[in-house]
């Protein structure tokens, strides 16, 4: 059984033998998940569906407020782009102004006049060079006191993802996880380097979560809350 039709409710069952209750996840995308130990009947699915269905309702009207389309960048002097939660500026320079089609300066992002009309792909490679080193150090410092060996970090779309642990213990993350405030993203960080010892949400997930970051709740709670205002690129 990969799906579970309830009412007007279809969840994509998951079903994984070193899960030991059910929960019910609402990605970004709106598209509902019920995680189960394997073998676990349909009717107690069911059953859990409906306990849950108020809370699910809410989840999904939030989801849906979060996805009210945003203003898409102009690439026009003066629009402001996102670096670990601080807007920059935009300048677009001549051609001969400098060797890359877009840089950093003086608090200021500078984009070549001849490279305007790739713009967002030249933003999308500048984003994710520098997530690529800040992530990767952040994970090499969290890791140890965590107890986890990553074997690798990897910075790519991942859709409505922030991060996700793939197999051989490499970690993965969105690369506009970079434009998230620094508190925030080393949330992202910490959340995917306790999934190498806890794969799911269990009860234990979050209790490991929280020794390795006491505060995590309010920076989850951020995430959910403003996350949907870096993905205007």
């Amino acid at each position: 059984m990969t799906q579970l039709a309830v009412d007007d409710l279809t969840l994509e069952v998951r079903e994984s033998a070193r899960r030991k209750t059910l929960e019910i996840t609402v990605d970004r995308g709106g598209e509902l998940i019920i995680s189960a130990p394997s073998g676990t009947d349909e009717q107690h699915l069911r059953d859990f569906v409906v306990e849950k269905r108020l809370w699910i309702y809410r989840k999904l009207a939030e989801k849906a407020e979060c996805r009210r389309p945003l203003p898409q960048k102009q690439y026009v002097n003066g629009e402001g782009f996102l670096y670990l939660g601080r807007s920059y500026r935009l300048k677009r320079v001549s051609e001969d102004a400098q060797d890359a089609p877009l840089k950093l300066v003086a608090g200021r992002f500078r984009l070549r006049e001849d490279a305007l009309p790739n713009a967002r792909e030249h933003f999308i490679r500048w984003y994710s060079a520098r997530a690529t080193d800040w992530l990767t150090a952040r994970v090499k410092a969290q890791a140890r006191p965590m107890g986890v060996e990553p074997a690798g970090v990897k910075v790519q779309d991942l859709g409505y993802r922030w991060g996700s642990c793939g197999k051989g213990n490499r970690v993965y993350f969105h690369w506009k996880t970079i434009l998230l405030p620094r508190p925030i993203a080393e949330y992202v960080v910490v959340h995917e380097l306790v999934h190498l010892h806890e794969p799911h949400h269990t009860p234990g997930f979050w209790r490991r979560l929280e020794r390795a970051m006491p505060d995590y709740e309010q920076r989850k709670g951020w995430l959910a809350r403003h996350g949907i205002e870096v993905e205007g690129i």
